[in-house]
């Protein structure tokens, strides 16, 4: 009898969204608009400094969307930390911009602010200004946001930061997402809270916001017939979604204690082998540990720890693949890519999920402990 399956990070629903849900459906509201949109909006932008919020149906979109307020465009250059997942990188491209990409540094994970300031530099001398910077928050853990703003206001580039993974977490009492000119926000299925698929973008300039919406809405203009003056795009959360939304939202604090208490107890049972090392908060960070990670000494024993996961039906997965080693990307221009390539190669991201017994966190230990 095969053993019972592990994830990396399944949705966990807190009990209310079913009855939102109804709700939207008793009120016919299944539509890319409604009251259950305007409530989610309302209730994340008190979590989030109380900015104003435009929900939409992902974070990609939600990226997207905040070159196109920046004013991105073709032949343009965009900043963009390299150790992320691929979807920090492509809306540049939609943009018709090139991507260069940032080395990490080791004691976040994060965009590089040395790095940062030595390629804005060296492009500067080439005679070209990058448009923007995306800044992504690995994994919930802050980026070194007081730096990376000191060379952004040096230069007169904006940061767009990108919270995907950082619902929650805060940098000096400050919320993510709220730190720069644009914030944004993932809600996919493995995300610490999920609309099932959706995104959000936030800032507390208030006509972004509403520009956001008017593009994300095919760019409708205001007649009584169907005119559009600009491209606009369909990128508006639906309402059903906004729906499960506002129940997820009701349990957040509580998921981030739950995903807090995972990387806590595998602190205790796995911190004492000398194989294994942690990616610790500094003073004033504190993550919501979307997931919790673990290095490894090498490649290799990364791999067989991988595998032993594997074969138990317990999901594991390496870090992100540094954007400057994606097929897709090559040839684009990279400063540094040691820290963020020797992360890669060593490693881990173990099952994280709010929904994990102390049973599944013995048996994911007792595995890695056998297996290093």
């Amino acid at each position: 009898m095969s053993k019972s399956k592990i994830w990396l990070s399944s949705p966990h629903m807190g009990g209310t969204e079913f009855a939102y849900v109804k709700d939207a459906f008793d009120t016919n509201w299944i539509a890319p608009v409604g009251p259950h949109i305007n409530r989610f909006e309302d209730e994340l932008s008190k979590k989030s400094k109380n900015y104003s919020v435009a929900a939409l149906s992902s974070g990609t979109a939600a990226i997207h969307l905040a070159l196109v307020l920046l004013g991105v465009s073709d032949g343009d250059e965009v900043l963009c930390s390299s150790f992320t997942f691929s979807a920090s990188a492509n809306p540049i491209v939609y943009q018709g911009a090139a991507p260069i990409f940032i080395d990490s540094e080791k004691d976040t994970w994060n965009m590089c602010p040395n790095k940062l300031e030595e390629a804005i530099q060296s492009r500067l001398k080439e005679g070209v200004k990058p448009k923007a910077i995306i800044v992504v928050h690995l994994y919930g853990m802050p980026a070194k946001m007081n730096e990376l703003k000191q060379v952004s206001e040096k230069f007169d580039i904006p940061i767009i930061e990108d919270a995907a993974e950082g619902l929650g977490s805060t940098y000096f009492n400050h919320p993510l997402g709220t730190l720069s000119d644009i914030g944004i926000f993932s809600f996919n299925g493995n995300k610490i809270i999920t609309t099932s698929g959706g995104g959000a973008l936030v800032s507390s300039n208030k006509e972004y916001v509403q520009k956001a919406k008017f593009l994300s809405t095919q760019s409708r203009d205001e007649a009584p017939y169907y005119e559009h003056s600009q491209i606009g795009y369909n990128y508006r959360m639906s309402n059903v979604c906004a729906a499960i939304g506002i129940g997820q939202l009701e349990v957040l604090d509580e998921r981030i204690e739950q995903r807090r208490s995972n990387y806590n107890q595998y602190i205790e049972q796995l911190s004492d082998n000398e194989n294994i090392a942690f990616l610790d908060e500094p003073t004033g960070y504190y993550s919501n540990r979307w997931l919790s990670t673990i290095l490894l000494k090498d490649y290799d024993l990364r791999e067989k720890v991988r595998l032993a996961l594997e074969l138990e039906n317990i999901e594991s997965r390496p870090l992100w693949k540094p954007m400057h080693m994606q097929p897709v990307f090559k040839g684009c221009l990279m400063f540094g890519g040691q820290v963020s390539e020797d992360l890669f190669s060593r490693g881990l991201c173990l099952p994280s999920g709010s929904n994990l017994s102390p049973e599944d966190l013995n048996r994911i230990t007792k595995i890695i402990l056998a297996n290093v």
